[in-house]
């Protein structure tokens, strides 16, 4: 079946969240069968930032909710939602 890339956005907590920080403990959490492709930062509104990471899915079972289900669950982390799927070029 191959790799799918799944770009999803990461709502902080708060303002004062510090994303690379944020960004490290998300990456300790990335399930087996699924990798880091990309990663930045995105403004959102007066001073809060997004966290934007593409996740490469390979063939783990339900896609991609272990990835989203893993991010909701570290602290620091306000939303999780998938924006975009698509295949690596």
């Amino acid at each position: 079946m191959g790799d799918v890339a799944a770009t999803i956005k990461i709502m902080p907590e708060s303002v004062e969240t510090d994303l690379n920080e944020l960004k490290s403990k998300l990456e300790a959490v990335i399930p087996d069968g699924a990798k880091l492709f990309g990663s930045r930062i995105e403004p959102v509104a007066f001073g809060l930032k997004a966290l934007i990471m593409v996740i490469l899915v390979g063939d783990i079972e339900g896609g991609t909710e272990q990835v989203e289900a893993a991010f909701a669950t570290v602290p620091g982390v306000e939303s999780v939602q998938v924006i975009e799927v698509g295949r690596p070029i």
